[in-house]
Formats: C-alpha cells, sequence, structure tokens
C-alpha cells in the first residue's frame, strides 16, 4: 500500500458569511480529485498545534448538507488569530506541525483567511523548502475588509457590502421618519482598520428611492474634527436629517484612532491590532453637544460578517471557486501561493480564478485608491460604486425552518 493521500484544511481570522462556501468545495474537490481523507483543523493553527481536527465525512454526508454549509455563516470548523513566530525564533514549533501532518499523512494543507493567514501559508511553505519536506500549502482569500493585494477582491466582501448597503438604506428611511420639529444626525460605524471598501459601500443606498449617506470617512483620509462640524452644519441647513457613515479606523491627522480621543480599549492581539470601537459613539456625543441636536450611533459590528440571510450570489459562487481552485493547484503541484479572483468583464460581470505567490500577498495591505475617494475626501466617486456594485448582485435563499434559516452545525 502506498502512502495515503490526505488533505487538511483551516480557516483563520474574522469569519464571512460566505467562508464555509469555500470549505464546501475544497472538501468537495478534495473527494473528486481522489483524495483518501480531508481532515478540518478546529480554530485554525492554534487548535492544530494542540491536534484539534475532524475527518470532514464525518459532518458532510451529502449534497444537501454542501448547500446548508454554502449557506452557514461563521467558521464552520471555528477560526483563530494566531500568529506564527518566524522560523529561527521557534523551530520547535514548526517541527511539531510537521510531526503533527507526517502523522496524518497529510500531503495538501490549505488555510482559508485574510493577510495573517497567508502569513501562515508563507512561513510553512517556507519551512518546508528548507526542511525538505514534500506537503504543498495553499491559501485561499477570505475577507471582508478585502485588503489583499493582487486579487480583485476577497470572498466575503461582497455580502458584507450588500448587507452594509441595504442596512444604510433602512437606517436612512428609518432617520426620515424621526426628523419632525427636531433635527437628527445618525453616525454609522463601519468595520475597517486600515482600508475603507466596507465603509465606501454605504454609497451603494443611494438609488431611485433612497437619497444615500451624507457623508463617508475612509481610513484612507486623515479626519479633521473641524471640518467634519463645519461640513455637518452646513448640511442641517438644508435639511432635517444626516445620516454619516464612518470607517471604526478613521484617524486624526497626529496618528490617533477617533475612538481613542474617548478613552477606548488598550488591548492589542497577536498581530498588533488595537480593538477599535466606539467611533460613532463618539461623533454623535460631540455632534450632540456642539449642535444640539439629537443624535444616534448605529454600530454594525459583527452583523456585517455573519448575515448570510443577505449573502450575495455572486460572493457565494465565488467563494465555492476558490476553495476548489486551492485543491486543484495543490494537486497540480503548486505550493507558498493563494488562489486570486481575476475580473474578466464588467458587463456582464465575470471573473476566474488565478493564483500568484503568497509572499507578494502576505502582510500587504491593499487600500482604497485616492483617485476613488472626492478631493474633499467625505465620499466615494462613481469608480469605487462601479466596482462593487457587480460584486453584491443576487441571493442564495436560506433553507427556512420556523421562520428562520438552517445552518449546518459542527458535530464533536
Amino acid at each position: 500500500m502506498g502512502k495515503k493521500r490526505n488533505i487538511i484544511v483551516g480557516q483563520s481570522g474574522g469569519p464571512t458569511a460566505v467562508i464555509n462556501s469555500s470549505l464546501a468545495d475544497v472538501y468537495k474537490t478534495a473527494k473528486e480529485r481522489g483524495f483518501h481523507k480531508v481532515y478540518g483543523m478546529l480554530h485554525g493553527i492554534e487548535g492544530f498545534l494542540d491536534e484539534m481536527y475532524v475527518d470532514l465525512s464525518t459532518q458532510i454526508h451529502s449534497d444537501m448538507d454542501i448547500e446548508l454549509l454554502k449557506r452557514t455563516p461563521s467558521a464552520f470548523l471555528g477560526s483563530c488569530r494566531f500568529k506564527l513566530p518566524e522560523i529561527h525564533e521557534n523551530p520547535e514549533i514548526y517541527e511539531k506541525i510537521f510531526s503533527i501532518m507526517n502523522k496524518l499523512e497529510i500531503e495538501v494543507f490549505i488555510y482559508i483567511g485574510g493577510n495573517d493567514s497567508m502569513d501562515t501559508i508563507k512561513k510553512l511553505s517556507d519551512y518546508a523548502i528548507v526542511k525538505g519536506h514534500e506537503q504543498k500549502f495553499l491559501g485561499v482569500p477570505k475577507t471582508i475588509d478585502n485588503d489583499l493585494a493582487l486579487t480583485d477582491h476577497t470572498p466575503g466582501f461582497g455580502s458584507a457590502a450588500k448587507y452594509i448597503a441595504a442596512s444604510t438604506k433602512e437606517v436612512i428611511r428609518d432617520a426620515m421618519g424621526l426628523s419632525y420639529k427636531r433635527k437628527m444626525i445618525t453616525i454609522m460605524e463601519i468595520m475597517g482598520r486600515n482600508a475603507g471598501w466596507l465603509t465606501g459601500a454605504t454609497a451603494l443606498a443611494k438609488t431611485e428611492d433612497c437619497c444615500g449617506p451624507d457623508l463617508i470617512y475612509l481610513p484612507e483620509i486623515p479626519f479633521d474634527v473641524d471640518r467634519f462640524l463645519k461640513k455637518c452644519s452646513d448640511l442641517l441647513e438644508k435639511k432635517p436629517s444626516i445620516v454619516i457613515a464612518v470607517s471604526e479606523g478613521i484617524k486624526v491627522p497626529d496618528g490617533r484612532y477617533v475612538c481613542q480621543l474617548a478613552g477606548g480599549s488598550d488591548y492589542v492581539d497577536a498581530f498588533g491590532h488595537r480593538q477599535l470601537a466606539g467611533t460613532a459613539g463618539y461623533l454623535a456625543s460631540f455632534l450632540a453637544a456642539k449642535t444640539g441636536c439629537k443624535t444616534r450611533a448605529v454600530e454594525l459590528s459583527t452583523l456585517q460578517r455573519s448575515a448570510s440571510h443577505m449573502a450575495s450570489r455572486v460572493d457565494i459562487n465565488e467563494a465555492f471557486m476558490v476553495g476548489g481552485a486551492a485543491v486543484k493547484a495543490a494537486d497540480e503541484g503548486d505550493s507558498g501561493r493563494m488562489v486570486v479572483i481575476d475580473r474578466v468583464s464588467d458587463d456582464p460581470y465575470m471573473s476566474a480564478a488565478g493564483i500568484y505567490d503568497v509572499h507578494k500577498i502576505a502582510n500587504n495591505e491593499k487600500l482604497v485608491p485616492r483617485s476613488w475617494v472626492n478631493r474633499e475626501g467625505n465620499y466615494v466617486t462613481r469608480e469605487f460604486i462601479d466596482y462593487v456594485e457587480p460584486l453584491i448582485q443576487g441571493d442564495y435563499q436560506p433553507f427556512m425552518v420556523n421562520g428562520l434559516p438552517q445552518h449546518l452545525v459542527l458535530k464533536r
């Protein structure tokens, strides 16, 4: 008997509404390609180090389970935020990872995640080359932040953008109904530490039946508090209700996050990321004190990445596509690479899977181009909207049970 061809897949970082669609096609394609076992690591590389994993054939039993998985938000296998040390700092941790893989007879290691996850793929593939290990390492893109380099966009972004745009329309209608005899300011806080892709998506709410947000502030542009107050005051002279979208990561010119002006949390994760919260709350309190208007802060928080009932069909299909493409690439000899989405056509919208060296992707952030933001720095341009609009199209109807969406749940 020859060596068994086994594959392992993990999920890492902040989840999305479509992350499990990639997982579903990793499993489906691996089985079609003749892999013997498809393991899922529980809680990413951190759980794998504790030898936590499952045989996915004990979880996925039918095509219906695949369809349910495509409609299930959050990380089915569990996620983590674990930074692998540099190889020279702790070679023992790499020896442990490879010894577990050898025990399980793993031929291919696939990691679904964002920038930090691609750092993991880069380090593991480098170690394999240095030490002469034969395993293949492939990255599958995932992040609502849309900040991965070299890919046109990332799975998860389109669905988050769809939810954000729909929620913006609903918040605007709500605010309009409450502005009788008293002016009102609503601040919406959208996820995005350094990249404003999600916040810019609020502009999609500007449609024939909605005026859209009045102002949009991205973290790519330094935030001037005084100019912000002046702009809001000018708008309030013209209309009774204004709605403003801000990224959680907007910073004042000296580099401080706006949320830090109110104190904020000092928590920093393993990758050095400060926890951001309270930007909208701070600005709402500031404007209430300065204008005397009724203000409200709306923080979409985790809803924007977990709203699978509002997922985009384009997004789900592309997430499925890149999962299978990673298995095919590994099966054909690729390693140390990430699958990307290439935009083939805008009208009609078409995309295809490509593949790039993960060293050119890991730890590089893709920001919103300055030319896609207006001169004042408080709204996005038509080019931005044309880029995002195709990604929010279509939907997958959830399977409803007793009036609520059904999900696939991991059985331990």
